[in-house]
């Protein structure tokens, strides 16, 4: 593997037959996750020295500092899995390589899983590792806005829902084009919803571009720069004058209705929206190597979700 990573010039497989290669082993994958996880060096989860540890069976180092154990996929994506690493590894590739991702029945039957339910479940442990904790938030001119998921609702208009899902939608000018996105769903179009979604994604400074909805009206006192376009009774129209974020929840549906046949429940949609944008994100990336890379590294950093969290959707809207 050391002689694939040299030739190539960098921690990750450029091709399938690479990665066959790389990850053919267990030990190979083990390593792989060792150097995630530790690129300076092993730390022992016990007392935190750094230094080289004794290998134990299974995947354990035991510290010679304190003489305590860590596992190396506790804490993990990977943690308590009962499948080879190989596995996961392979799903990690699929996932990342497909331009539109894959759906749980397309994993199933491509490694040949035992059950919809493992693959359903993967797929939704590796989406929580698609967010990048600690990552940068939004910066110069951004394009906010509301979108709505789920079949017409008879009797609403504009904003008002009964089952539909928000989705708050914050979409990064690049020139003519679209740069970084963040999506959220959210419970309600309040004040306090928008603006703790704009805090957590938006560096403080930037320029925030509306419509005229009353709830944006606290960005100044928050910090913000307020652009805002009356688009009710104007000449021009909503998708008109934010075309970027409209193209991004246009997007967004069209995936979730394609790849996913519109099989998303509400308490699991976050998941999804975690996936669109990381793929969003990387999609002007051609080494499809990297973005495996990507999801490995995250994969090792997210933390482990048990079947019970993921079912029950595992997040507090709006929180």
């Amino acid at each position: 593997m050391e002689h694939v990573k040299r030739a190539s010039g960098a921690d990750y497989p450029r091709t399938f037959e690479e990665m066959d290669e790389w990850f053919r082993t267990e030990t190979g994958c083990r390593d792989y996750i060792r150097r995630l996880r530790w690129p300076d060096g092993f730390v022992c989860g016990c007392c935190g020295v750094i230094g080289e540890p004794w290998v134990m069976a299974r995947g354990v180092f035991r510290c010679k500092a304190c003489h305590g154990n860590t596992s190396l996929t506790a804490g993990t994506v990977f943690q308590d899995t009962r499948k080879p690493l190989r596995t996961w590894f392979l799903a990690m590739w699929f996932t990342t390589s497909h331009k539109n991702g894959v759906s749980a029945l397309g994993l199933q039957r491509v490694l040949g899983l035992g059950s919809y339910e493992t693959a359903w479940t993967w797929m939704h442990k590796l989406r929580r590792a698609m967010v990048r904790p600690g990552r940068d938030r939004l910066t110069g001119e951004i394009e906010i806005d509301e979108t709505y998921v789920g079949g017409p609702e008879e009797g609403k208009r504009c904003r008002e829902i009964e089952k539909k899902s928000i989705v708050v939608v914050a979409a990064e000018k690049n020139g003519r084009g679209i740069g970084r996105i963040r999506l959220r769903r959210v419970k309600d179009v309040s004040a306090e919803s928008l603006l703790d979604f704009i805090r957590e994604t938006v560096e403080p400074g930037a320029t925030i571009h509306t419509d005229g909805w009353k709830s944006y009206a606290g960005l100044p006192v928050a910090g913000y720069k307020h652009r805002v376009t009356f688009v009710s009774g104007g000449d021009e129209q909503a998708h008109e004058v934010m075309p970027r974020v409209h193209n991004v929840a246009a997007l967004l549906k069209r995936w979730l209705l394609g790849t996913l046949q519109g099989g998303v429940q509400q308490q699991h949609l976050d998941y999804y929206l975690d996936e669109f944008t990381f793929r969003f994100n990387r999609r002007r990336s051609n080494a499809r190597g990297l973005l495996f890379h990507r999801l490995a590294q995250q994969a090792v950093a997210v933390g482990p979700a048990p079947y019970g969290f993921i079912v029950s959707g595992g997040r507090v809207i709006g929180a």
